[in-house]
């Protein structure tokens, strides 16, 4: 096969896995199907993929930690030491999903950088190694993102902002003093925000009487779009909308990496709890602001 058409299939069948994980971790959808490579799988490759298939049922059923894991991250080193010597390309392949297991799911950067750095210095001629150097500041700026996002504990300080609205009115933390305010994270093309979104409403027409807002901030690009979604869908809240995406003014502020992303704050803008959804959140309002 020619290098650059290995190289394809080779990233195709590792980043389909990888979605594959993050979904079962994170509970959204799985990527849209994706047509196979033309080739069939080597025998390596059968094997990673019934082990991500493993940890995919496990993520799913709530064991999402390291120690729950431990049998599965211990398949990827049986893999290689059982195949060891064989075609280098899917030896790296299977030491890259164990570190992007590290670095997407369980979020330890720190060894999920040492297996990066040991597929460049075990396999350096592949092309997932010559990717290494490309990724090693991506996983810098998560650790900052991490650092941010430890901030957040419950009964620390929001970081406030000042902004405005998309009616162009001030909108920042401190003009709802006094309320219990979600700070929503999300975008109209994220469907597990969409999913959510019933139950947001809910939670604002039974307590926004009783002193509960919600300021939206949106990760959209399309500004008619997003415009015309809030009005269909009766979301009168406050929004923040900048049209840049992920490259989001107070998305980067806040270190968000993955929407829906919520902040539910006390009084006096500290953090109550954060990703709280559906019955959880109506069940804190309740003990914030009663029935």
């Amino acid at each position: 096969m020619k290098p650059k058409i290995r190289l394809i299939t080779v990233l195709l069948f590792t980043w389909t896995m990888l979605f594959a994980l993050r979904a079962g971790a994170e509970s959204v959808p799985a990527a849209a199907p994706v047509a196979p490579p033309a080739v069939a799988p080597s025998v390596v490759q059968t094997e990673l993929r019934q082990l991500v298939g493993k940890i995919k049922a496990k993520l799913q059923s709530g064991a999402r930690n390291e120690e729950a894991l431990t049998e599965e991250l211990k398949g990827f080193d049986a893999i290689i030491a059982a195949h060891k010597g064989e075609q280098a390309e899917d030896l790296a392949q299977v030491l890259f999903m164990k570190a992007m297991l590290y670095i997407e799911v369980l979020k330890d950067l720190d060894k999920g950088e040492n297996l990066l750095k040991q597929l460049k210095q075990d396999y350096p001629k592949t092309q997932l190694a010559q990717k290494v150097d490309g990724l090693l500041p991506v996983i810098a700026q998560q650790r900052e993102t991490q650092k941010i996002q430890a901030a957040f504990a419950p009964g620390a300080q929001f970081p406030d902002f000042d902004e405005k609205d998309i009616e162009g009115k001030p909108l920042s933390i401190a003009k709802f003093k006094g309320k219990i305010v979600l700070v929503d994270f999300w975008a109209t093309w994220c469907g597990p925000c969409v999913a959510e979104l019933p139950n947001v409403l809910e939670a604002y027409k039974k307590y926004h009487d009783k002193g509960f807002e919600i300021i939206g901030i949106s990760l959209d690009k399309e500004e008619a779009k997003f415009k015309a979604f809030i009005a269909e869908k009766g979301m009168t809240w406050s929004h923040y909308f900048d049209g840049l995406g992920w490259s989001s003014k107070l998305g980067k502020k806040y270190g968000i990496e993955s929407i829906p992303a919520t902040f539910l704050l006390d009084r006096d803008g500290k953090v109550i709890a954060k990703g709280l959804r559906g019955p959880a959140l109506l069940a804190e309002l309740e003990k914030q602001l009663g029935k």
